[in-house]
């Protein structure tokens, strides 16, 4: 269920099958019954049995929800043309009072679900492989919450920039409220005790100094040499490795620089994946395209300690992949290809090859 691409051995310990099963069956049991209230719908994480983790910024929380959705969606490619159309139609909105917040293939099925802000209402919608659209009823739903202690006030919208489920744990990236405050928390769920979380500083090649106010934009878990990371890049393009871990409550933690991928440039999302018998990320840029970067030779990466100037790469190689354009976001639909959102003339939803 962590959707690591190699052996994922966590936080230190090694899990039997029987004992993840148990963890399984625990998420979907303690969700109560009732009418969540969210403000916002943002960052989303799957969990086991279709659990999906919703991140609400505005109120500075998480939410747990029994999606129900566990049924196998078969094969088919997935393509919704106009898809910000189609969400319109299916909320009696119209497509300008619609933002696509993030998207996410739920393992458990296959479907794919999006998070949207119809105004300043949060929803959720489900695409099946068909094309049919399907919004979540947040009335007399199974789910849990949980605030988070000193979530950034200042940059409301940056208190949680991405999740991940890593067998017990939800790993969140976002803006606390403290000096330093890049943030990675730790959570046990389906929602224990939650504390303040591991500081997090890096150095930013293309800004010449050490950073620790800049929010973790997306990022991924992923094995080096045996152990569990978070990749994690950051605006201008730094990308980060950190030790899983070291995401304890009230640890500081310095990331290893492993490539400046350019300024100017946001990135938006990234996936993992295998092919050729070699695995790649891929990752979607607001200014730099979709660029596919070989994993191989990650655990000897120098860490980059000297500026980068002039919007020029350094680090670890990439390869822009020219056919992609547009891509706002994008998640796995299977081993040999993705899902992915784009924003051109029309905004949609189609499956590609993985390149």
């Amino acid at each position: 269920m962590s959707r690591i691409p190699k052996l994922f051995v966590g936080f230190g310990f090694a899990l039997t099958l029987s004992a993840s099963t148990a963890r399984a069956d625990d998420i979907t049991s303690n969700l109560k019954t009732g009418t969540p209230e969210l403000k916002s719908a943002g960052a989303l994480a799957f969990g086991p049995k279709g659990v999906l983790f919703v991140g609400d910024s505005t109120g500075g929380a998480i939410f747990a929800f029994d999606t129900g959705d566990t049924k196998p969606a078969g094969k088919e490619p997935l393509n919704v043309p106009n898809v910000d159309v189609a969400i319109a139609t299916l909320l009696s909105a119209t497509a300008k009072n619609i933002t696509i917040n993030d998207m996410k293939v739920n393992p458990a099925s296959g479907n794919v679900w999006l998070s949207v802000s119809r105004q300043n209402t949060p929803v959720l919608v489900k695409i099946d492989r068909a094309g049919k659209l399907t919004d979540f009823r947040f009335a007399d739903a199974k789910f849990a919450s949980v605030k988070l202690p000193n979530a950034t006030e200042k940059a409301r919208t940056d208190a949680i920039t991405g999740m991940a489920y890593i067998d017990d744990r939800l790993i969140v990236a976002g803006l606390s409220n403290e000096e330093f405050s890049s943030n990675l928390r730790s959570i046990p769920v389906p929602f224990g005790d939650v504390r303040k979380g591991t500081n997090v500083e890096i150095y930013h090649a293309a800004h010449g100094k050490l950073e620790t106010n800049s929010p973790v934009r997306t990022f991924i878990p992923y094995n080096i040499a045996g152990e569990t990371h978070i990749l994690a890049a950051y605006t201008c393009t730094p990308l980060v490795s950190f030790p899983a871990s070291k995401i304890e409550a009230g640890n500081k933690i310095s990331g290893r620089t492993i490539a400046e991928l350019g300024n100017r440039n946001r990135p938006l999302d990234m996936i993992v994946y295998t092919k050729g018998g070699k695995d790649y990320l891929l990752m979607a840029n607001s200014a730099r395209g979709v660029m596919k970067i070989p994993t191989e030779g990650f655990e000897k990466a120098d860490s980059l300690s000297k500026p980068v100037g002039g919007g020029k790469a350094a680090g670890v190689p990439f390869e822009s992949v020219a056919g992609l354009k547009g891509v706002m976001q994008l998640d796995k639909l299977d081993d040999t290809h993705a899902v992915v959102l784009v924003k051109g003339d029309t905004t949609k939803i189609e499956t590609i090859e993985l390149p």
